[in-house]
């Protein structure tokens, strides 16, 4: 299966938003700009593997459960 960076991106705005964070808040726990948030989500940006690992504990999720996300189609269950 082939992911595009939107895909990504919006399963990386759903953990956020499951986690009841704002692009702001998680910003501020990554010590980033909001920008950089909205544009991975966007799928203008893509994360690397330090980033995703970041991003992951950001959110509150483990970094194998956040990747599971990602590769389903869809975000049919909440992340633990």
């Amino acid at each position: 299966m082939a992911l595009s960076l939107e895909s990504v991106g919006k399963r990386v705005a759903y953990a956020r938003k499951y986690r009841s964070l704002t692009q702001q808040e998680l910003a501020d726990r990554l010590r980033r700009p909001q920008s950089y948030v909205a544009k991975v989500e966007t799928g203008e940006r893509r994360l690397d593997v330090v980033e995703f690992i970041e991003w992951a504990d950001g959110v509150g999720i483990p970094p194998a459960a956040l990747l599971d996300l990602i590769v389903k189609d869809t975000p049919e269950k909440a992340p633990s």
